[in-house]
């Protein structure tokens, strides 16, 4: 009998009730990986495959980091049931094209909620050539920061913006660009990564200056190889496949309205396989991870709070 690959989470760490990282022991991936590229993931055999972007890859430790956010039936059951010394039943990749990081001298990393993760390792990528690097992040409050000192390590300037004001500045990503672009001359690119309308607003912040803007589409996906074209995205006249075209392009030709509907299209059948989920799932353990604990929320929220799905515009609780 053939024993079947697995894949050890060693590490895990709960930045709020809803966001939690997973570190992945997988040394032939931490080995291939580049900033911007994703996995498909299965945390069990009978599970959904869903993508997920690397957040961080250590090659010397062999592992891969990733971000999640519980906001369907699969990423709320993972929430649940990976834990450190388990194992993903699935995980390939690493997928899509890397970040092209260039030749740039001067750039601005721009991460929004769930977006401060992925734009990590192109932060870092960017330092590693030379470049001057601007980290801006967006939260909705002080609590759900996450990252800063990762982002401080890698970034020359790190600007932290909230909602609330609860630190940093009062606003936006798009308001702590536009703080850059006017310390600064000479920016080269932007990399805002983040909900659809943060990174609407942060392409047409930068549009009046003509910085190169690249942003990271998240459209649904299947397969991950460009076979059932679910994740196809408009880029003006220009119809391209996020998985194997992307998931990175140029800002100031995509289609947010269209890539918004596509998001959307599924919501009635997401809120009903979270229901019956959320009816016959049994697990009313606490949560015991390795980083920060949340013993204190409920594991298990009541099925009024696990139907409410966010609008692809928003950003969802937890960043």
């Amino acid at each position: 009998m053939v024993e079947r690959a697995s894949f050890e989470i060693t590490g895990r760490e709960d930045f709020s009730e809803v966001t939690y990282s997973l570190v992945v022991h997988h040394p032939l991936m931490a080995k291939a990986a580049n900033p911007g590229q994703f996995v498909i993931v299965m945390s069990h055999e009978a599970g959904e495959r869903i993508p997920l972007t690397i957040a961080d890859f250590d090659r010397h430790e062999g592992t891969v980091t990733l971000v999640v956010q519980a906001v369907g039936k699969t990423t709320r059951e993972m929430q649940q049931t990976c834990k450190v010394g388990t194992r993903l039943y699935a995980l390939v990749g690493p997928m899509g094209l890397p970040s092209r990081i260039g030749h740039a001298k001067k750039v601005v990393c721009a991460g929004g909620g769930l977006g401060v993760a992925p734009v990590f390792p192109q932060a870092r990528g960017f330092k590693e050539s030379g470049a001057y690097v601007i980290g801006v992040l967006g939260f909705r409050s002080k609590n759900l920061i996450f990252w800063s000192d990762k982002f401080s390590a890698c970034c020359d300037e790190l600007i932290i913006c909230t909602d609330d004001g609860s630190a940093g500045i009062k606003g936006f990503v798009s308001d702590g660009i536009k703080r850059a672009i006017e310390r600064h001359t000479g920016i080269d690119e932007v990399v805002a990564i983040g909900p659809p309308m943060m990174m609407k607003a942060c392409v047409e912040t930068t549009r009046p200056h003509a910085i190169k803007t690249i942003v990271s589409l998240n459209p649904i996906m299947v397969d991950g190889t460009g076979m059932c074209g679910g994740c196809r995205v408009k880029l003006g006249n220009e119809v391209k496949f996020a998985c194997v075209d992307g998931p990175d392009f140029d800002g100031h030709k995509v289609d947010f309205a269209d890539l918004t509907t596509r998001l959307r299209r599924y919501t009635e059948q997401e809120k009903l396989a979270l229901q019956r989920w959320s009816d016959t799932c049994r697990m009313k353990e606490p949560l015991v991870s390795g980083g920060r604990n949340v013993a204190a929320t409920p594991p298990h929220p009541p099925a009024t709070e696990l139907l409410e799905l966010p609008d692809p515009f928003e950003d969802v609780r937890g960043g």
